[in-house]
């Protein structure tokens, strides 16, 4: 199977026109990101933001490999300073090196990006961005591996042990992540329906 964006995709024969496609797409794809992080809702403690919807909505839309390289590109335009990921609780944006770096709690999370993006971008080339329950699977499955990433990383940075890390690290984000991915999940198949009619297969 394909996935949404590769179906307006040049044949693999025109080298040049597939190239230049796959580098849009991947930039396109990292902007989209980088837009999406700057929503802020404050709702209790802590806020929920358009990042990781994003992340989920990417990989499914351009597959295992270009999702992946969307979001490597993403995390290279906050380490050469542009203000892309999500802001902090004061309005400013993590930058440089140092937001990748193992002593960053919040790292993890962002390195779990590509390895997300690819993981969802694999199930919606076999289908699961089809329908509204294998969509869910999908999103949910991608979200995981964010956090089994930043999970161990945020201890390794901070010294926590695993309860601390949990409940200082997935169980304040677990509404507002249901609620994207429960948003994500929605649009793809609605997507799908809307690719189907302007551009048939075959």
């Amino acid at each position: 199977m394909t996935t949404i964006a590769l179906r307006f995709a040049p044949d693999r024969e025109r080298a040049l026109p597939r190239i230049a496609f796959d580098v849009v797409a991947m930039l396109a794809g990292a902007l989209l990101v980088a837009v999406l992080a700057q929503f802020r809702i404050d709702i209790g403690v802590v806020p929920i933001t358009g990042q990781t919807m994003g992340v989920l909505l990417v990989g499914a839309a351009l597959g295992p490999a270009l999702g992946a390289g969307s979001m490597a590109i993403y995390l290279a335009l906050g380490v050469l300073g542009a203000p892309v990921f999500a802001p902090g609780t004061d309005g400013s944006h993590a930058t440089g090196v140092a937001a990748l770096a193992l002593s960053a709690p919040t790292a993890g999370y962002l390195v779990g990006f590509v390895l997300a993006a690819a993981t969802t971008g694999w199930l919606a080339r076999r289908g699961w961005d089809r329908s509204l329950g294998s969509s869910i699977g999908a999103m949910f499955v991608g979200n995981v591996v964010i956090y089994l990433v930043g999970v161990p990383w945020l201890m390794r940075a901070t010294g926590l042990g695993l309860e601390a890390a949990l409940a200082f690290g997935v169980t304040p984000f677990l509404i507002g992540d249901a609620l994207k991915l429960l948003g994500a999940a929605a649009l793809l198949p609605a997507a799908w329906r809307l690719v189907d009619r302007t551009r048939p297969e075959g």
